[in-house]
Order: C-alpha cells, then sequence, then structure tokens
C-alpha cells in the first residue's frame, strides 16, 4: 500500500515537473509566432547588381506582422543622381544576385513609407532573407542604390 502511494507521488511530482518545463516554452513560442519582426535595408550604390558609382545612400526600416501578414516600411535616401523614377521590394534573390518586382513603392520623396500585404511565399522570402530593396533613377534606370533586406538585430 505504501508503496503504490509513493509511485503515485512520484508520478504526479514528475508530471508536474514536465507541466513546469513545458508549458512555459510553449506559451513563448505562441508570443514569439504573434509578434512582429522588423528587418532593414542599407541602400548603397556598390550593392546594386552591376555596381553603379553613386553617391546615394538610403535606409529602409520595415516591420512584419504574420499575424495579418502586413508588411509595413519607412525609408529615407539622398544624394541620388536625380530624381526617383521608381523603387521596388525585388525577389527571391540573395545579395548579388538579380531579381524580380514583389511589391512596388512609391518613393517620390524621401522620407517614404507605405505597407503591403504579402503572400505566404514573398513572406518566406522575406524571413530567408531573399529580399532586396532598390531605387531607380534616370540616370540608372535599372537601379541607383540598393540593399539586401535583413533580419534587424
Amino acid at each position: 500500500m505504501e508503496a503504490e502511494r509513493s509511485m503515485t507521488r512520484l508520478a504526479s511530482t514528475s508530471f508536474a515537473a514536465f507541466l513546469a518545463l513545458t508549458v512555459p516554452l510553449t506559451l513563448s513560442g505562441a508570443q514569439a509566432a504573434g509578434e512582429s519582426m522588423t528587418y532593414k535595408a542599407a541602400l548603397a550604390g556598390g550593392s546594386e547588381v552591376p555596381a553603379t558609382e553613386s553617391k546615394g545612400t538610403g535606409v529602409v526600416t520595415a516591420s512584419y506582422d504574420p499575424a495579418t501578414k502586413r508588411l509595413s516600411w519607412n525609408g529615407t535616401y539622398s544624394g541620388l543622381t536625380g530624381p526617383v523614377t521608381a523603387a521596388h521590394f525585388h525577389g527571391p534573390a540573395p545579395a548579388g544576385a538579380n531579381a524580380g518586382v514583389l511589391v512596388p513603392v512609391t518613393a517620390t520623396s524621401s522620407p517614404f513609407s507605405g505597407e503591403a500585404t504579402l503572400d505566404d511565399a514573398k513572406a518566406a522570402d522575406l524571413e530567408a532573407g531573399k529580399l532586396y530593396f532598390n531605387i531607380h533613377t534616370a540616370a540608372n534606370p535599372k537601379g541607383e542604390i540598393r540593399g539586401q533586406v535583413e533580419r534587424a538585430r
């Protein structure tokens, strides 16, 4: 009888310890899944493919909410060879490779901002670091400055 009670206590204690360890991990994973993620791209002519001689620079900061699939961004630029003719998020592509336009952006003046809803493929490419942002001008119609969109640390 005493051995049976000891086994019951041991089983109860083991189960309580299991819950104490796994419930916080499960809850922290649920919180992390619902949090927005921040991304950043530092724009420069040397990052274009092929590289440009532009003295222009820029920064794009973006926030992605996986629950709503909304990507929101803010950006600035300066020192371009002329007015902006186009700006885009491109992908999927690693740094050093070109890809098609995924999200067109209105960036005719600095600062600029916007938002878009991403489909699952674009969201996966964003999270995998396979998107880049670039700004085009008349002097550099294929892109004057560019930066890989990376998760902010």
